[in-house]
Formats: structure tokens, sequence, C-alpha cells
């Protein structure tokens, strides 16, 4: 198991002296009125607050704390819960929908947050193929026109119907929603390069200030929710995200009482909290401590890159993977080897049985000799030096891994020492946060990556299915429209399989065909394999409840503990000081 070292407590004061130091507000503000959460990267740019384009403009407080999503998807019910919006309907073919917006909502500098900002927002995405977030590039796919119809009411006309247009753009369905921006700041600047420095939103907090390694918020009191009657001012008066420096450093910063929610670590560090300060919880006050997370890992395969390019050839990257491995090396036993594309939450259950009656799912073991065969067969054989080589070439495996998360690099250590055993020469290449989304993924500038790119769906199997269609199909060097198909998967299969989920698409999420539209269409992912599914992806989070209570866990699910979301508004509303 990972255990931390106290050797590195100097570290931790400098890190300490460092925030103490940081430009603060007008006054200063006690540590029990704070709270502190971990960041898991640097910030690239701190004076950069423009979230439509690449790099962390948003997970450090910004969508958090500053910018409030429409509504917040209720992953109990499939609901949407309303925040910003009061309701998102559609007509009964789907491709009209009509957003009423609440009234009094204002940005903190008073001006009245309306149908104007959401227009000009969208509108912005919708005109500019520069802008290249995810979220702007999937509202641009499917948005052909919108229209205010007064100050709180606007109508979105869709390209062709869609079911899940409200819960897919604006909802929070996975980490962040679509935000709008105030159309008073932004109108007349360029989108593409516009900073938004010093940025404002809707929220209960504003930006003080801000480095590579942390940005601090303060509480609005003359937040709008307050004013309306919508939900009282929470209760901590300062926010900071601080880089904690990887696993080490934050297990040191939560057990000293110097952070209060940390990002991911692995069983033994916090077995190592644990011992040290007892007023650390997880999700589970026992093992494993974590909670299943909502993006199962995959190795991500380029069609266009030789040999992967061959369907055999994927094939024997599938059968050489062992999961259990993953699961018992990389994650210590916390996790569980995937058996679909999908989360195994009660709510995918359906589609998942549907998936492995067909034949279709996963063994967690490998099958290393018939792995072989397959590579046999088309020609490669194995030299002395115990690597599999055709024509004096051997095969490669270069692994791309965002370097930003120890559980990336460490799922990735056990692929790589797992095909190199069965003949292959593999190796890991870690690359930074930003370039890995920015450049890697979105440009097909890969062999073999690890991802959760087929992620999306929570309580239907659409919206990760639909990921891998063929209409977003682009060559290397451009970009994947809302990084969908980033495997350049583009087959007769790929048709048969967009065919099919086109038809999924069009129906109501809870339509009975549905189960049987996934096994039909799986059958041509399994085969072809643009993806490897991996394991379950889980998260261990430390609380820290010296300062703050109302945390979320499994006997107080309220919402995900997932604190870089843009449902952390959820969260914070719920903190109390502890007594």
């Amino acid at each position: 198991m990972t255990r931390f070292s106290w050797a590195a407590v100097p570290s931790v004061l400098a890190i300490a002296t460092m925030l103490s130091a940081a430009p603060v507000a007008a006054q200063d503000v006690a540590r029990e009125d704070t709270v502190i959460f971990d960041l898991d990267r640097t910030i690239k740019d701190p004076n950069n607050f423009n979230w439509l384009t690449p790099g962390t403009k948003r997970m450090h407080g910004a969508h958090q704390a500053m910018w409030e999503p429409l509504f917040i998807l209720d992953f109990s019910n499939g609901q949407l819960d309303p925040w910003l919006g009061e309701s998102f309907t559609s007509n009964e073919s789907f491709d009209v929908w009509t957003l009423k917006i609440r009234e009094g909502v204002e940005w903190s500098d008073g001006e009245a947050f309306n149908a104007d900002d959401v227009v000009f927002t969208v509108g912005m995405a919708m005109d500019n193929q520069e802008i290249s977030s995810r979220e702007a590039a999937t509202v641009r796919n499917q948005v052909a026109s919108l229209e205010k119809i007064d100050d709180l009411t606007v109508v979105f006309t869709l390209k062709e119907p869609n079911p899940r247009f409200a819960v897919q753009n604006f909802g929070v369905l996975l980490f962040g929603s679509f935000l709008i921006m105030p159309e008073h700041i932004w109108a007349g600047e360029d989108p593409a390069t516009f900073a938004f420095y010093p940025p404002i939103g809707t929220g209960p907090y504003t930006y003080t200030s801000s480095a590579t390694n942390r940005a601090i918020w303060d509480r609005n009191d003359e937040w709008w929710g307050a004013k309306t009657g919508f939900m009282d001012l929470p209760e901590p008066q300062r926010l900071i995200w601080l880089e904690s420096g990887g696993e080490e450093s934050r297990a040191q910063l939560v057990a000293t009482n110097q952070m209060d929610a940390a990002q991911n670590v692995t069983l033994g560090t916090f077995e190592g909290i644990l011992a040290q300060n007892p007023n650390v919880i997880a999700w589970y006050d026992d093992l494993p401590y974590s909670r299943p997370s909502v993006c199962t890992r995959q190795l991500e395969i380029n069609h266009t890159v030789a040999p992967w390019d061959n369907v055999e050839m994927r094939q024997a990257l599938a059968l050489i993977i062992d999961r259990s491995q993953i699961v018992n090396i990389a994650y210590e036993g916390t996790t569980e080897a995937a058996e679909t594309m999908f989360i195994s939450f009660n709510s995918m259950m359906p589609y998942i049985d549907a998936v492995k009656e067909a034949g279709l799912g996963l063994s967690d073991k490998s099958d290393v000799p018939a792995a072989q065969a397959l590579i046999e067969a088309n020609g490669y054989t194995k030299g002395s030096d115990g690597f599999y080589a055709k024509d004096g070439v051997a095969i490669e495996a270069n692994i791309h891994v965002n370097s930003a998360s120890s559980e990336y690099t460490r799922t990735i250590d056990v692929i790589v020492e797992q095909l190199s055993r069965a003949g292959i020469k593999a190796k890991s290449i870690p690359v930074e946060n930003g370039v890995f989304w920015g450049e890697v993924l979105p440009f097909g500038r890969y062999e073999l990556t690890y991802s959760w790119l087929s992620c999306g769906s929570i309580y239907e199997p659409w919206t990760s299915m639909a990921r891998y269609n063929n209409r977003d199909v682009v060559a290397v060097g451009e970009r994947s429209p809302g990084f969908n198909n980033t495997s350049r998967w583009n087959t007769a299969g790929t048709a048969a399989y967009t065919e099919i989920v086109d038809r999924m698409g069009a129906l109501s999420p809870d339509d009975p065909s549905v189960p049987g539209l996934v096994a039909e269409a799986y059958a041509y992912l399994a085969e072809e394999l643009p993806f490897i599914p991996l394991v379950q992806s889980t998260k261990l989070l430390p609380f820290n409840t010296t300062y703050w209570t109302g945390w979320p866990t499994a006997d107080n699910f309220y919402t995900p503990p997932s604190h870089w979301w843009n449902t952390t508004h959820q969260l914070i509303h719920n903190l109390e000081k502890a007594e």
C-alpha cells in the first residue's frame, strides 16, 4: 500500500506560509470561517477566466462558487433541480425547448441576469467555430436557432429532435454545464481571446485573487439568492482552492487541518491520514471508503495508426489486459473491473444486463495465449528479446496519459507491464493536463491513450453511446467535435452502429425498446473496439470535519462529493461550522 511520509512536512509549512501571505480582501478571514479545497493542477493563467477555451479556467472555484448553472441533475431520479432556471420544457417532438429563467437573479455587479445573457452566450458559441470547449461544441452541433420571448423566456429550436437536450447541455450531467456569461461585459469582445478578468458571476462568492497555485473567493452578502429567498447565504465566508502538489502533500495538508476537502488518494494514503486525524471522513465509514464515480476508465485506440488500424490487433490488446490486476495494484482493491462501457449505478443495470445477456460483457481476466495467436496470425514473430516484430519492426504501444493524477498514471503503468510481458513494446507518455485535453485527445495525436470519453450516461445509455457516431469523425489534426469519436472509428460497422444509436436517441429514455437497441449497437463496439473499457472509476476523497460538517457521504447523499464539479454549489450551501 502507498503510505505518505511526514518527512515532507516542511513543504506543507511553506504552502501555509504562502497562503497566509497571499493577497486578501479588505479584512482577514479566520481559518474557522474558511473552507480550503484541493486543486490537483496548476492554474496556467491566473488572469484568464474564459471558460470557452481550453485550460484550467473554471475548476479552481469559478464554476463551484461564482458561475451558477441553470439546473442541476438529481442523480436519484433523472430530474432537473431548478437553479438559475425555473423550468425547461419541450414540445411533443423534442425539437423545440422553452427555458423559463428565475426572476430576480443578478450578476454580482448588480446587473440583471436575463434572457439577453442566455441568447448572447449561446449565440456566441453557435457563431464562433474557434470556441473549442466541449460544451460550446455540443450546443453548436444541436441548436439551429434561439429566440428571446421576454426577459425571462428563451425558445431553442434544435437541428433535430433531442429528448435529452436540457439535461445534456444545462443540467450538470457531468462535471459542468454550458455556462451563461454577462452580455454587458462580453459584448464586443473576441470570445476566442477575451480573458474575462476580473471575472464576475451570479454566485454567492466573488473573485478576490489568484496565482498559479491557488484562488481565493469571498462571500457576497448581497447575493441575489438570499435577497429573493431562493436560498440562505452559505456559512463559509471565504473559499480557497489550493494546489496541493500531489498525493503526499495533500495527505499532510488534510491530516494537519490545513485543507478541508482533498482530491483522490489511494487506500494506503487514506489510512495514513486516519491514523493522524480521526476527524477525516470519506464516502463510507469503512472499506472500501471510496465512492463509485461516473466515468468508466478506458483505453482509447486511434484507428488511423498502424498496427491498431487492424481490428485483430485491437482485439489482441483487449485480450492481454487483465482488469483484476488494475483493480488490485493501481486501485488497491477500491474499485471493480468494468464489464461494459457503462458505470455500475443501479439506474444503468438494465442496459448492462442487456449487454451481458447478449454475450458481450467483459472478463476481468486476460487471455494472453489467444492474444498472441492473433498477433502471430498477422505475421508477427517473437524475437529473442521477447518482443513481437515483423520485417524487423517491433510492435510498439505508446500510451499517452494525463499526468494530473496518480490514478491515471498508476493504471497505465500496470497496462504497460502487461503488454510488455505479452511481447509488445509498451511505453507510458505522461503529458500535462492542458496539453492532454487541448492537443492530444481532440486532435488525435496519440496511438493509445487513457481516458473516459465514453462518459456521460448516468440514468440512460444514449449519451455515452452517441459519442462514437460516424458524423463526428474528422482527420487527425482536426479537432474532434465535443471530444466525440477521437478514435476516428469509421467503418461500415460505425455506420450501422450510428443508425441504431440514432433510433435510440429519438426515443424517450424510458422507452421499453431501449435495452434491446443497446445490445444490438454494442455488438459493433465489442467487435471493432474504438476503446477498451478497463475499470469502474472510484474516488476516495478525504473530507475534514475539524472546521466544517455537512459533507456528502453515503448516508447523506444530497449531491456528488466531486468538489471540482459545477454541483459544488449544493455542497457549499450544506456546509455548517463544526461545534
